[in-house]
């Protein structure tokens, strides 16, 4: 007896079952061939995540975009969401949700993505320059911290690997509880987040200054009660949206704002040319012989700069890089960020 020889085309169930599944109706093609050959009908095994699909949805959700994502991929839009819906069918579910500012992962995703970074491991494995690190770091942070910490932070890793970028967006503000298109944020004042890793970084000293030719001008306070009136340069208060900022200027309540800005180095440039007295972080103002720091004893707020990141985050070499060079600058800078002051 010559044997059968089975194929989807010629055993396409007419009552419009789905050829993965399991046919039990009587007369059915199928059916009636499985039956004859003396064996079950078999329920074929959803098919398996492209891992081209899982290093797309890694893009994403490190870009929270996908017009980032395929810009950084070398592909377009259409195909970006072509790939994810491939892999939603593949998994059977979700991967990404809209979220305020962009795409989040959904608990389906956050799976997803871990078996994506191995993919991404792998791949990196086979590469003959495996122990060089390449990829982009986004990063949230205050403009002081910027400057001072993390570019010279990325400097360091560059030289190890000259491959490693880094993308800042400079913002004072609470800790966002959707990280969409960051890696990694520093904030000013302890977070509450979810879903997150929150580390403490270091403590830095606010103090009060003015420059020697607005000093001489208008005289050096004996007091801190000789402030009352006095111009101030601060941050714009009504924008303020960190508690830690608007509390630190509990030692100035009595002052006139003067200049107002959420930048900080408007700050320190604004007192070198005579605004007035600033608020500033002692590592920006020390630096500069004409400012002179007012009443150290009585004015010198601590402020905690701490990081937030994704758990995904923390397994990409290239995150966790930046973040040892970011602490080994800290180390390096512990007494500037304390000030004349020192620790406390």
């Amino acid at each position: 007896m010559g044997s059968w020889s089975v194929t989807t085309r010629d055993t396409a169930c007419p009552n419009g079952e789905d050829s993965a599944t399991e046919c039990r109706t009587p007369g059915c093609l199928r059916h009636r061939v499985c039956e004859y050959a003396g064996v079950p009908s078999l329920k074929l095994p959803p098919s398996r995540p492209n891992p081209d699909d899982l290093l797309v949805l890694l893009a994403v959700a490190r870009a929270g975009r996908y017009t980032a994502a395929a810009a950084e991929l070398g592909l377009n839009h259409t195909t970006i969401a072509r790939r994810i819906t491939a892999l939603e069918a593949a998994l059977g579910g979700r991967v990404l949700a809209r979220g305020a500012a962009g795409w989040v992962l959904t608990a389906l995703g956050e799976h997803a993505i871990t078996a994506a970074e191995g993919v991404e491991r792998a791949l990196g494995a086979l590469s003959p320059e495996s122990a060089r690190l390449s990829g982009v770091v986004r990063l949230s942070a205050t403009d002081g911290f910027s400057g001072f910490i993390a570019a010279p932070a990325i400097v360091a890793v560059r030289r190890a690997h000259p491959d490693v970028s880094l993308e800042i967006v400079a913002a004072q503000r609470r800790a966002a509880q959707q990280r969409v298109g960051v890696d990694l944020e520093v904030v000013v004042g302890k977070p509450h987040v979810n879903r997150a890793e929150a580390v403490h970084l270091a403590d830095y000293a606010l103090g009060l200054y003015a420059s020697r030719p607005y000093l001489e001008q208008h005289g050096t306070p004996r007091t801190t009660a000789d402030l009352d009136g006095r111009p101030l340069v601060y941050f714009i208060e009504s924008m303020l949206q960190v508690d830690a900022l608007d509390e630190a200027r509990r030692s100035t309540r009595r002052m006139v704002d003067a200049v107002s800005s959420t930048n900080v180095f408007v700050h320190v440039d604004a007192t070198r040319a005579g605004a007035g007295y600033g608020l500033l972080p002692a590592f920006l103002a020390d630096r500069h012989d004409d400012l002179v720091r007012l009443f150290p004893a009585e004015i010198d707020e601590r402020l905690p700069y701490w990081l937030v990141c994704r758990p995904e985050a923390l397994r990409q070499p290239v995150v966790l890089a930046f973040i040892t060079a970011m602490q080994a600058r800290i180390a390096e800078v512990a007494a500037d960020l304390h000030g004349s002051g020192g620790p406390r």
